[in-house]
């Protein structure tokens, strides 16, 4: 697969990113910053000065709304077009910097890539937020691909053999809209994190995938039984060729801390959503490691011998082909098959 798929993708969290922040981190095999000026707007550029080179990075500033390099003083705005030097002289007309498209959706800081430069056309859609806790987040660097880390979504036979799920079963099939696929389905798993209050308990579990591109995917959790709702985001960036970020992130929703459990219906809403939110991230982040070992030294099949059973692994790869877009025929004829 080529290593870079189109698409938007993760570079942390807006909480990362106060006013007057910056965020230095590789993004598709080149360093990128992403700050955020005084009046709050957030802007992505690549990391060096076009003047001499420096890394802002490592000394850089923002100044009110410019970002200032620690080398010569030169500020450029959320254009990318240097707007003063650090003499008073006028700036070259040369000095400028690519300004990487960027959205903050549902508390995440997105960039989007496209390998022919091309300008996105279509967006992540924000959500309602009202009544969720706030989201928190764990993330990963390991040798990977987007490709492979989003088909594990629908990938429903290996829920029972890799993470311990029983009866699990689709609620609907799989369907695709353009840049969104979407699946649903259901599971019964052991309590996860809670087994004290909850022992030789097996809870039912339903999830709908919402998938949008193969850097974002979202999954809507619901837990009948004990009337609790979560989001799970599985965000797979590439770092560079070979390793991706993967951030995971959970919000919760409870309606009642007496439905959870009796023994919790003391504790403070706060502290209830906090808990439950907490259990739910360490519970993604174990099944997530869990795949981590066999994700690290597989080898991807193209076709793959698929059999009933599997989930729509094959109607996901026909639609994760619209994410390589002015790459090398042969290339591309090694994620179609």
């Amino acid at each position: 697969m080529p290593p870079y798929p189109n698409g938007w993708f993760a570079f942390g969290f807006s909480d990362e990113l106060p006013r007057g922040g910056l965020l230095s981190r590789p993004f598709m095999g080149q360093d990128v910053v992403v700050y955020r000026t005084q009046s709050g707007q957030a802007c992505a550029v690549d990391a060096y000065c076009a003047h001499l080179g420096a890394h802002f990075g490592y000394g850089g500033s923002v100044e009110g709304e410019l970002l200032r390099c620690p080398f010569h003083g030169f500020c450029y705005d959320t254009h990318g077009i240097c707007v003063k030097t650090g003499y008073g002289t006028k700036p070259p007309p040369k000095a400028a910097l690519k300004v990487w498209h960027l959205c903050e959706t549902n508390g995440v800081l997105l960039l989007y890539h496209d390998c022919a430069n091309a300008a996105p056309t279509w967006d992540v859609p924000a959500l309602e937020l009202d009544g969720w806790t706030r989201a928190i987040y764990r993330k990963f660097t390991l040798f990977d691909h987007p490709q492979e880390t989003t088909e594990n979504s629908v990938d429903i036979g290996h829920f029972a053999f890799v993470h311990k799920y029983r009866n699990t079963r689709m609620l609907r099939e799989a369907v695709t809209r353009g840049t969104y696929l979407s699946t649903a389905y259901a599971a019964q798993r052991a309590a996860p994190g809670l087994a004290r209050l909850f022992p030789n308990a097996w809870l039912d579990f339903q999830f709908e995938t919402q998938i949008h591109g193969l850097g974002y995917s979202l999954v809507n959790v619901t837990v009948p039984s004990v009337n609790v709702q979560a989001r799970l985001w599985v965000l797979p960036t590439p770092i560079d060729e070979e390793r991706i970020q993967l951030y995971l992130a959970t919000r919760i929703k409870i309606a009642e801390s007496r439905q959870v459990h009796p023994l919790l219906a003391p504790l403070p809403k706060r502290a209830l959503h906090a808990l439950i939110n907490r259990v739910m991230l360490n519970s993604l982040a174990n099944d997530a490691q869990q795949d981590f070992v066999i994700w690290q030294n597989k080898k991807y099949v193209q076709p793959p011998a698929l059999a009933e059973g599997d989930g729509p692994i094959g109607k996901y790869r026909q639609w994760a082909k619209q994410f390589y877009g002015d790459v090398d025929p042969e290339v591309r004829s090694q994620v179609e098959g």
